[in-house]
């Protein structure tokens, strides 16, 4: 596994982190929990030490497994546990808001702590920003979380470039999840920029564009209701046919390569100045190998700009995240 520092926090964090969204069994059609924990093992075994979760992920589920596999091995010292805070939900499970009040964060903090069995965060990231509370008050909260070790850094996911410098204003932040994959660019001229020049680690999500960058794709695939890709116009109608034409150019260079198209579209992101780690989900270890393949290599210069190029010819009209962004 490759490993780099994740900005200025001193930990050393391999390139490909866990994303565990799929394991809480929620919007992505469903997940069986002896496949999630194999793959946690197998993710822990493989050195892969940064594991990111959230308590959304299935209300609470997906923590709950993560907390399980990683006591069952032993190597809680040497895995980066990654969550967030911020959304809440109804006694149904029906609907969910932003809440990023102090005590929302305090009461949420102990419920992931309980859940990942452990005493302290190494990363506590604020889901999306909530702007019915000020900045000062969630950062302060967290501040306070930090001062008594209950979390080592400060982060934040979804923020704008405005967001995230007046959290700064109020305390040291470290690290920034942001959306990224060569069909999505969005952040390179705003956030991803921004954590250049201010060293932050970045944790991109969605290397593979939820699953578009994986090559599986005919272009005719439907999807059932509660599934994410149904709301993302990238896998509808033609423009589903004219991402699969591109994804199909790809694969070749990914076969000169002697790479998946997957493994290409990973290491296009990690190639990106900026980029810290890129998170890959997986339901099963088998994809956590495939995942992997895109650590320890590189692509030179002339095969990102054949990479710009495919895509260019290809997509006229490049449609940027779809989110699930709740109220």
């Amino acid at each position: 596994m490759e490993y780099r520092e994740l900005g200025e926090t001193g930990l050393m964090a391999s390139v490909i982190g866990l994303g565990t969204w799929v394991m809480g069994g929620w919007m992505w059609g469903g997940a069986e929990d002896r496949e999630s924990l194999g793959t946690l093992r197998r993710a822990i075994d493989m050195g892969i030490n940064l594991i990111d979760t959230a308590p959304i992920y299935g209300h609470g589920r997906s923590e709950e497994l993560v907390g399980k596999a990683v006591a069952e091995s032993g190597r809680r010292e040497s895995v980066m546990l990654a969550t967030k805070v911020g959304l809440e939900w109804n006694m149904e499970k029906t609907s969910v808001w932003r809440n990023s009040s102090q005590p929302r964060i305090t009461r949420e903090l102990d419920d992931s702590l309980r859940r990942l069995r452990t005493d302290w965060i190494d990363i506590y990231q604020v889901h999306w920003p909530d702007t019915t509370v000020t900045f000062e008050e969630t950062m302060d909260a967290l501040l306070d979380l930090q001062r008594l070790g209950k979390i080592r850094f400060i982060g934040l996911s979804n923020f704008t470039v405005d967001q995230i410098g007046r959290c700064r204003a109020v305390g040291p932040l470290h690290v920034l999840q942001p959306p990224y994959n060569l069909f999505e660019r969005d952040i390179e001229n705003r956030e991803l920029a921004y954590c250049r020049d201010h060293r932050f680690g970045t944790l991109i999500y969605g290397p593979l564009c939820r699953g578009l960058l994986s090559g599986k794709y005919r272009g005719d695939e439907t999807f059932t209701s509660g599934d994410v890709r149904q709301l993302d116009p990238k896998f509808q109608g033609d423009r589903f046919g004219t991402y699969v034409r591109c994804v199909e150019r790809l694969k070749e260079l990914a076969v000169r390569h002697g790479k998946t198209v997957s493994q290409l579209a990973i290491r296009w992101c990690l190639e990106q100045p900026g980029v810290s780690v890129a998170l890959c989900g997986a339901r099963r270890p088998d994809q956590l190998d495939e995942n992997a393949g895109a650590a320890g290599w590189s692509l030179s210069a002339d095969d990102l700009e054949e990479i710009d190029r495919i895509v260019a010819e290809t997509i006229a009209e490049p449609i940027g995240p779809q989110f699930m962004a709740p109220p």
